[in-house]
């Protein structure tokens, strides 16, 4: 054999020495993998739980700032409408208390027209061949019927035929005597429904409108006096609106 195609083998044992090397290193490598492999695997679900309560302690947080919220809100609302309804409450005594209280309109008002639909004819101290005289008081021509109001409170003093005692000419009459001191006097009624003695209130019904006694047709003849018997009369018309009413 020549020097050329000689070479050496190596040795079984230098062989199998090698072999165990790589083998321990292998198993080293597989061992560590594993247990890098096990720590990763238990550290991550330790990971998610941490996470997972985060969680559930802020929305707990969430909810009872919410309630919080709402239960404020409530009672605001609750406090706007208390006062609300005492704003309300206060303000309806208010006008209770403003319509209760008297007025000048009101003040006024305590007289009225002793008959309405009228028309207006024969008028104070007018002359004519129907009056001995001067016509006494202010006419309002109205179908029989019509309702006559007091003008003004106060107590019948007179009431009946014959003008009450006043004279046949004024037919059925009734006069009230007022509290000033002055006298209406309400003729040639078709019916009274009042007697002597009784209290009236201002625009009570007291009578009904006629033809009776000295007339020309249906008509109230109405007077202002200063006494309660014929004579003393004054003008009506001038007197009622001296009192706020408009005829």
């Amino acid at each position: 054999m020549s020097q050329r195609a000689m070479f050496h083998l190596p040795r079984p044992s230098a062989l199998r020495s090698r072999a165990a090397v790589l083998a321990a290193g292998l198993g080293a490598s597989m061992v560590l993998g594993s247990g890098a492999a096990f720590a990763a695997g238990t550290s991550a679900p330790a990971a998610a739980g941490s996470a997972t309560a985060v969680d559930a302690s802020s929305a707990v947080a969430a909810q009872a700032l919410a309630q919080s919220k709402a239960a404020d809100a409530a009672k605001t609302a609750a406090v706007a409408k208390a006062a609300a309804e005492k704003s309300k409450l206060a303000k309806s005594k208010a006008a209770k208390a403003k319509a209760a209280k008297p007025t000048a309109a009101k003040k006024a008002a305590s007289w009225v027209k002793p008959v309405t639909g009228y028309t207006l004819t024969a008028s104070f101290n007018q002359g004519g061949n129907m009056w001995s005289s001067k016509h006494s008081g202010q006419d309002f021509a109205v179908p029989v019927g019509t309702p006559v109001k007091a003008a003004h409170s106060g107590v019948v003093v007179k009431a009946g035929p014959n003008g009450g005692g006043d004279g046949p000419a004024y037919g059925n009459a009734i006069v009230v005597k007022h509290s000033n001191g002055t006298y209406a006097q309400y003729a040639h009624l078709s019916k009274i429904n009042v007697t002597v003695g009784k209290s009236v209130k201002t625009g009570q019904s007291i009578a009904r409108s006629g033809n009776t006694g000295n007339s020309s047709g249906p008509h109230l003849h109405f007077e202002i006096r200063t006494t309660p018997n014929y004579g003393s009369a004054v003008n009506p018309a001038a007197y009622l609106r001296s009192a706020g009413v408009t005829i």
